[in-house]
């Protein structure tokens, strides 16, 4: 085995932008030269990695991957740096074998998914860093949403016809009801929600809130006693903007989102949604 350290992996990483395990391999082959080791990754075409690193990803594609009894369901991102790539099938390619690979290992978070293998010997980190030398461009996986136990759905979104979907939105719902999770998600799609209930809203934001409403009013001249009043009615217009739950619906505004639930009978559980770039 060759005779190398953590270090001079982290070393040949920050030096090429190659992944763990194709490092690993350089050392190896280099017998733990990194200069070596640079070189063999650049014969291997990852040296163009690195000098993509500073370019910006900012267009890509968001995919889905519902199982067939809808009980789990997958929404992955992956970005590049132009639409050119990203309507390629071979960058689609990418973005849906994550996305399955997603649904089998269930990864805690991103740095997990990172780290997992997804064929025998080659971590997702490495399978990104391939994609990113053989499309020629920079290639970002740093967001994705898993959710299971209910009945999942997926809306997607084209904001152009040329190119694939752009918005993503994956809904999770207590039970069965196919057209109201349709709508929801479209609804959400629309109006991008940040948080489900107004419950959800860190106690932070809401207090920063109050104190924008209640300089504000003051700024406008606003009478003193009605400061209270007036800075509690901005602070629920705050949360009818940003909770889904609180929205009007965008099917018929004179109902909130809650209602539409409430009269299908279901619940909504959770709800994710990805732009791409933003």
């Amino acid at each position: 085995m060759a005779n190398y350290t953590a270090a001079d992996v982290k070393k040949l990483r920050e030096l090429t932008g190659a992944g763990m395990m194709d490092c690993k391999k350089a050392l190896d082959e280099a017998e733990g030269s990194v200069d070596k080791a640079v070189e063999i990754l650049r014969v291997k075409g990852q040296k163009g990695v690195a000098k993509r690193e500073s370019r910006s990803a900012e267009n890509g594609a968001v995919v889905s991957l519902i199982s067939e009894d809808k009980t789990s369901g997958v929404l992955l991102e992956l970005k590049c740096e132009t639409d050119f790539v990203a309507k390629g099938e071979k960058f689609l390619a990418v973005a849906n074998a994550l996305a399955a690979h997603v649904a089998a290992t269930s990864p805690a978070d991103l740095e997990a998914l990172l780290a997992s293998e997804i064929e025998a010997g080659k971590t997702v980190q490495a399978y990104v860093d391939e994609a990113n030398a053989t499309l020629g461009e920079k290639i970002v996986l740093d967001r994705f949403a898993q959710f299971s136990g209910g009945f999942v759905a997926a809306y997607m979104h084209r904001t152009m016809p040329d190119l694939p979907p752009q918005v993503g939105v994956l809904v999770e719902l207590d039970k069965e009801s196919a057209e109201t999770a349709k709508d929801v998600a479209q609804h959400i799609a629309a109006f991008a929600p940040k948080y489900l209930t107004r419950e959800d809203v860190p106690a932070d934001v809401v207090e920063n809130e109050r104190r924008v409403a209640e300089a504000t009013s003051r700024e406008e001249g606003k009478p003193e006693a009605a400061l209270p009043k007036i800075v509690e009615g901005r602070v629920n217009g705050f949360f009818k903007e940003n909770t889904l739950l609180a929205q009007p619906f965008a099917k018929d505004n004179k109902k909130s989102v809650e209602k539409v639930l409430n009269e299908a009978g279901v619940t909504l559980k959770r709800f994710a949604r990805i732009r791409v770039g933003a």
